[in-house]
C-alpha cells in the first residue's frame, strides 16, 4: 500500500480523480466528511445511545455521542503527529499538496462516526439483533438466504451497519453522505465480510465490516484506496487502511481511561483506584502539588484522566511510527495499544471496569430489557413487511408498517433485504425512542 492512493480524496459517482493541490484549503474535502457526519440524522441520534451506563439519571455519564466526538478529539492528535513525521519522510506527500492536518482531519472524521451503526442499548444491542435470528422466530429465515446473509444477522455488526449507513443509495441520493474514501477507509477497521469467521488472530479478523448487502460499494472502496487484499479465496478480505489503527486507537485510549472516570464518578469505583491504577501512566506528567489542591473527586479524576490520555496518546503516536512499514504491508496483526508498554496496567484498568461498571446490576438490567426490547420490535416489523410481501398483511399489520419512515417503506422482493432494512431501521432508534415505542406496542400510550 502507498500513501498518495491511500489519501484518495474521490468520493461516490466520481469519475476524475480530485487533487489534493486543487482543494479549498479553507473547506477541505475531509473537513467536509466531518461536516457531514455532525449534520446527518444518524450521527444526532447517538445523543441517546448508550456508552456505558443505560439511560442513566446522572448529568455527566458519557452517551455515544460525547464519547465519539471525544474519540474525534484524540484521533484529530493522533491523526496530525503521525501525519507530520510521514510528511517529513516521504517528502512525495509535501510536493503533492498532503498537509499533516490532512492526517488529522480523516483520523477526526472517521473517529467520529466509528460509532454510528451502533443499535440502541449498547453492545447488548447488537446481541440482541443476531439473537433474534439465531435462537428466536428470526431463526426460521435461514433457508432462505445464502450462508453469508445469515450470518450476517445472526452476527449483526454495527461496524458493518455503520458502513451501510454511511454508503447505502435511496431515491434521490446516491452513495449515502458521499464521504471521501480515504475516510471510508480509516473507518473501516475490519475490512472482510462476515464468513469466514475469525480465520486467523489478525485485528482485521476480529470481526467484520460490511454487509452483503453493501460488498459493491465497499469493493469500490478498497480498490480504488488499493487496499492489499489478505484473502487467497473468493472471500472478501483485506488489510486495513493504515489510519484505522488510529482510530482504534483513539477509541481505545478513550474508552478505557474514560469508562473508569464514569465508574468513578457514579460511585461504583472507589476514588483511591484512580491514582493507584493510573500512577504508572501519569508519574512522568502529574503535578502532585496541583493534584493535591484539588479539592473536589472530580476535578482530581478529571486531571489524572487527561494527563493519561495524553501519556497514550504519545505511546501510540510512537509504535505506529517504527511500525509503519509493517502496518502499509498489513503485517501488523495487532492494534497499537496491544502493542505498548502500559498494556498490563490497560488491561487491569479494563478488567476492574468490567467488574464494576458493564457488570453492575444497574447495566445488567437495563441491558436484559433492552433484550426484551429490540427482540419485540423486530418481530412485529419483520413479520409485518413479510407479510405485506406475501399479500397477507393483517389490518394490525397495516398499522405497523405505517410507523415505518417513509426511507423504510421500499418494496423489495428479496428477504434479506427486507429484513436488512428493519435491522437497520430498528439500530438506528434511540434507546428512549425503542422504550417508547416498545411500550406503545404493548398497548401501554400513557
Amino acid at each position: 500500500m502507498n500513501w498518495e492512493q491511500l489519501l484518495s480524496l474521490k468520493r461516490f459517482g466520481d469519475t476524475q480523480k480530485r487533487e489534493r493541490t486543487a482543494q479549498d484549503e479553507t473547506r477541505l474535502g475531509f473537513d467536509v466528511d466531518f461536516d457531514r457526519i455532525i449534520f446527518s440524522s444518524a450521527f444526532r441520534s447517538l445523543q441517546d445511545k448508550t456508552q456505558v451506563i443505560p439511560l442513566s439519571e446522572t448529568d455527566f455519564v458519557h452517551t455515544r455521542l460525547t464519547h465519539s466526538l471525544e474519540v474525534s478529539v484524540v484521533g484529530r492528535t493522533l491523526g496530525r503527529r503521525v501525519g507530520k513525521a510521514l510528511l517529513e519522510k516521504h517528502p512525495k506527500l509535501q510536493a503533492e499538496g498532503y498537509t499533516f492536518n490532512d492526517f488529522g482531519a480523516i483520523v477526526a472524521a472517521a473517529a467520529l462516526m466509528h460509532d454510528i451503526g451502533n443499535p440502541p442499548f449498547g453492545h447488548s444491542g447488537e446481541k440482541a439483533i443476531g439473537e433474534y435470528f439465531k435462537t428466536g422466530r428470526g431463526q426460521n429465515f435461514k433457508s432462505e438466504l445464502t450462508a453469508k446473509e445469515y450470518q450476517d444477522l445472526i452476527d449483526f455488526e454495527g461496524n458493518a451497519n455503520g458502513f451501510k449507513i454511511l454508503t447505502e443509495s435511496r431515491e434521490g441520493i446516491s452513495g449515502g453522505l458521499r464521504l471521501s474514501y480515504a475516510t471510508l477507509g480509516a473507518f473501516l477497521k475490519y475490512p472482510k465480510e462476515s464468513l469466514p469467521k475469525k480465520p486467523s488472530k489478525h485485528i482485521v479478523d476480529k470481526k467484520y465490516g460490511f454487509f452483503q448487502s453493501e460488498k459493491e460499494a465497499f469493493l469500490d472502496v478498497v480498490n480504488d484506496l488499493g487496499l492489499q487484499q489478505k484473502s487467497t479465496t473468493d472471500d472478501v478480505s483485506f488489510y486495513r487502511h493504515p489510519l484505522a489503527y488510529l482510530v482504534e486507537a483513539a477509541d481505545d485510549i478513550c474508552y478505557t481511561i474514560i469508562d473508569f472516570e464514569d465508574g468513578i464518578n457514579l460511585g461504583l469505583i472507589e476514588e483511591e483506584f484512580a491514582l493507584e491504577y493510573l500512577i504508572k501512566l501519569v508519574k512522568d506528567t502529574i503535578d502532585t502539588q496541583k493534584y493535591h489542591s484539588l479539592k473536589f473527586k472530580k476535578d482530581r479524576v478529571s486531571y489524572l484522566r487527561a494527563l493519561a490520555i495524553n501519556t497514550l496518546i504519545n505511546e501510540a503516536v510512537t509504535i505506529f511510527l517504527e511500525n509503519e512499514e509493517q502496518i502499509l504491508q498489513g503485517d501488523f496483526e495487532k492494534s497499537l495499544l496491544d502493542k505498548c508498554k502500559y498494556e498490563a496496567q490497560i488491561n487491569d484498568i479494563i478488567k476492574i471496569s468490567v467488574q464494576k461498571i458493564y457488570l453492575s446490576n444497574e447495566v445488567v438490567e437495563k441491558e436484559v430489557a433492552g433484550y426484551k426490547i429490540i427482540a419485540d420490535l423486530l418481530d412485529v416489523f419483520v413479520s409485518a413487511i413479510n407479510n405485506k410481501h406475501l399479500g397477507t398483511p393483517s389490518n394490525y399489520d397495516q398499522l405497523i408498517l405505517n410507523l415505518l419512515p417513509d426511507e423504510f417503506k421500499i418494496a423489495h422482493s428479496d428477504l434479506y433485504s427486507r429484513v436488512m432494512m428493519i435491522c437497520t431501521y430498528v439500530s438506528r432508534m434511540s434507546d428512549s425512542y425503542a422504550i417508547r415505542l416498545h411500550k406503545k406496542l404493548a398497548g401501554n400510550i400513557i
